[in-house]
């Protein structure tokens, strides 16, 4: 607020009681006087007299502490400082001002009449402690005006907005627009100053409206044994804002699906229900399927609604046949037998049914599917499974004692389906490997103690065919009982040891016979090759590596033979290879001249040279060819014609060392004369030869083509009847004197 004040107002006059009998002189400090704001008060030096001389304004300063001074003309102070409290007085000169100029509010929709909806608050900045600040609201306007044009009221004082009315409804009204008004003289319309602004109140959703279903049934159909199928769409319609709890519906099966074979999903966009099977179902068992379907929000149904909570439907869903698999019973199938069954042995009869009852079709077709061994086949029309091999316990495609084969059993259905079964043929062991020992090579020293070598047999066959193993050695040959002897230890275990005090080193073969406790028995007889060696006092062979090279056997003996003869042949194809490389090399440099040959070597042109200094080249080997040739392989009295004449040399002119410039011209046609007239100088005024034939020659004269001594003997009047292309020619030739 600002006092508008004439410049230079006279506020108040200070005295001192003794400016009677003494000249004073008045001052003002402070702020506004000689501090910032300064110059706002100034007082009269003599008459005291303190005046304003700027407007003020109470929103910027609302008081100021003066001080006032009275001193004498010397400036001695004649008595103390007084203190002076300017209060501005407030004047209505600001507006109301809104924080927002729009403000947003909620409420649910269905409010009961009181309920708070929103808070506005405008500020005054004149003093609020007087009329000039103290603000009342009120509402100006209602869009829309429906269902009732005072829907609302406010809060004069505090601003706060809250409901009069029933009836809000979102699905009617989503949304009201209030006018604001604030006015200060506590609303005095006036006097008070006014100001306006907007209030936007959205009414929101609450569940006052069930989902409900667009049709009383819905169809679907579903093929059998299909799984995670959409079968029906169930499409419902809610009246609530969409993608919110009042609006998502939730689907519940209330009755017709008592084993759980059906699921019913929410699609998060449609709000519709997906019914999905979520088990096989079988046509023979069921061929039809009628549910009872409910629908309901997410949240309850807000107090009050006079609408039922949910909203059921009815689904029929047909179940469509299909061409099934058949199938084998049982599966797997188990079947004992024995090992070592002869070929063609009929094993059992492993048959499959078929579910489709109600399709017309013919038998049930067999065939192998899995036999890792081979030993089986199925009768393909009666599914009669007999052995093509003898079964072995003992092969690795047994596990277990047990030997699966898998069989698939096909129709002639539409499409054609099949199923697979799996036949377990659990083997019962029978006496058929003999034992064997384990390891195959031993050692032992030469004297008889310590000499006990530990052996082991080892049958594939299992109890009661396997151990415990009798062992023995053969009377055949005699040394062997002689020599050795053998003691078992346990039921699977042997000690084999020295007979005789002392048995030279080397490599012997022990045979020993081992035989099980099968009925009847099985017996084979083993080579043991038993190493016989120099001991150490603790029992270890000291002279191994001598044993080993004596006892070389021949199959070694012939392996290192066979590496030897390849390691010959292979250095011998070598020195052959390397010997036609060469044989090659010669040849090629035969043929080709090695100043020919420009392998390897740099080839330089366009070199000019570094001048007349570098070129130290004979050019008399191209003016003197006879210089290249000697004239002892000439024949004699043979001269070539290319050679250089035998003349005087000519005089060429000499350059001086230093010549004048104007000489050089006179220089170059002296030279250019000379060589002119120098007959030596090539090219020779004679036939060029490249190539000397020899003296003589089997052909004739060429001196007898010479036309022009018979050309006119000649007649060329025929000419003329060869056409028009020879016209030229006949007028030539044959044109008589012209």
């Amino acid at each position: 607020m600002r006092l508008q004040a004439p410049l230079r107002l006279q506020y108040h006059q200070i005295r001192s009681d003794r400016d009677k009998n003494l000249s004073l002189r008045y001052s003002v400090t402070g702020p506004g006087a000689d501090q910032p704001p300064a110059s706002i008060f100034i007082i009269s030096p003599i008459s005291g007299q303190l005046s304003v001389t700027k407007p003020l304004d109470r929103e910027q300063i609302a008081s100021f502490h003066l001080r006032a001074h009275a001193v004498d003309i010397n400036g001695n102070q004649v008595e103390n400082p007084i203190d002076i409290v300017v209060n501005v007085i407030d004047m209505n000169d600001n507006r109301p001002e809104f924080l927002h100029q729009v403000w947003n509010g909620t409420v649910p929709e269905g409010s009961k009449p009181g309920t708070y909806v929103m808070t506005v608050t405008a500020i005054d900045a004149d003093d609020p402690n007087v009329l000039n600040g103290m603000l009342r609201y009120r509402i100006l306007s209602q869009a829309p005006s429906t269902p009732s044009p005072n829907m609302f009221t406010i809060n004069n004082e505090t601003g706060d907005i809250i409901t009069v009315a029933a009836g809000l409804d979102r699905e009617k009204v989503q949304q009201y627009t209030l006018i604001i008004q604030a006015t200060d003289m506590e609303g005095n319309p006036t006097y008070g100053l006014s100001n306006t602004a907007t209030a936007v109140i959205t009414v929101t959703d609450v569940n006052d409206n069930p989902p409900e279903f667009t049709a009383m049934i819905f169809y679907g159909e579903v093929p059998e044994n299909r799984v995670d199928v959409t079968v029906a769409n169930l499409t419902v319609t809610d009246k609530d804002q969409p993608h919110t709890p009042a609006w998502n519906a939730m689907y519940r099966m209330t009755s017709g699906d008592p084993s759980g074979r059906f699921a019913i999903l929410t699609d998060p966009n449609s709000n519709d229900g997906l019914v999905t099977v979520v088990k096989p179902i079988d046509f023979e068992t069921h061929k039809m399927f009628v549910l009872t379907v409910a629908a309901e929000n997410q949240v309850p149904l807000a107090k009050g609604i006079q609408h039922p909570p949910q909203s059921t439907a009815t689904v029929s869903i047909s179940v469509i046949d299909v061409n099934e698999s058949p199938y084998f019973v049982p599966d797997p199938k188990i079947e004992r037998k024995e090992e070592g069954l002869p070929v063609g042995t009929i094993l059992t009869t492993f048959t499959a049914q078929d579910p489709d009852r109600y399709m017309q079709q013919t038998a049930i077709r067999y065939s192998k599917l899995s036999d890792p061994a081979n030993w089986l086949r199925i009768d393909p029309n009666t599914g009669q499974i007999t052995t093509t091999g003898i079964l072995d316990r003992e092969s690795p495609h047994v596990k277990n004692n047990m030997y699966n084969a898998t069989f698939l059993a096909s129709d002639n259905g539409i499409p054609p389906m099949s199923g697979t079964g799996t036949l377990q043929i659990f083997l019962l062991d029978i006496n058929d490997n003999a034992p064997r020992v384990d390891p195959q090579e031993a050692k032992t020293c030469e004297t008889v103690q310590p000499n006990a070598t530990n052996i082991t047999a080892i049958d594939d066959d299992i109890d009661p065919n396997a151990g415990p193993f009798a062992f023995e050695l053969p009377i055949n040959p005699p040394s062997v009982r002689k020599n050795w002897t053998i003691i078992r230890i346990s039921g699977d275990r042997a000690q084999l040891a020295l007979r005789i005090k002392f048995l030279e080193a080397g490599i012997y073969d022990v045979p020993i016979i081992i035989t099980d406790s099968g009925n009847p028995p099985k017996s084979s007889t083993s080579v043991l090759k038993v190493k016989v060696c120099q001991c150490d006092i603790n029992g270890d062979c000291v002279d191994t590596d001598r044993i080993v090279g004596a006892g070389l056997g021949t199959g070694a003996i012939i392996a290192i033979l066979l590496c030897i003869i390849i390691l010959l042949i292979l250095v011998l194809m070598f020195v052959v290879w390397m010997k036609r490389r060469d044989k090659e090399r010669q040849a090629k440099q035969l043929l080709i001249d090695p100043e020919d040959d420009v392998r390897d070597n740099i080839l330089k042109y366009d070199e000019e040279g570094g001048g007349e200094e570098d070129q130290d080249y004979d050019l008399s080997q191209l003016q003197q060819p006879d210089t290249i040739e000697p004239d002892a392989i000439k024949p004699v009295g043979i001269r070539r014609l290319d050679e250089r004449p035998i003349h005087a040399e000519p005089q060429y002119p000499v350059r001086s060392a230093a010549p004048h410039p104007g000489d050089i011209g006179d220089f170059i046609n002296e030279g250019l004369k000379a060589a002119d007239n120098d007959p030596t100088a090539p090219p020779y005024d004679s036939l060029l030869v490249f190539d000397y034939e020899g003296s003589g020659s089997t052909a004739g004269s060429l001196s007898s083509l010479n036309s022009s001594s018979s050309g006119g003997e000649q007649d060329y009047d025929y000419l003329n009847d060869w056409g028009p292309r020879f016209k030229k020619l006949a007028d030539m030739y044959g044109g008589g004197d012209d």
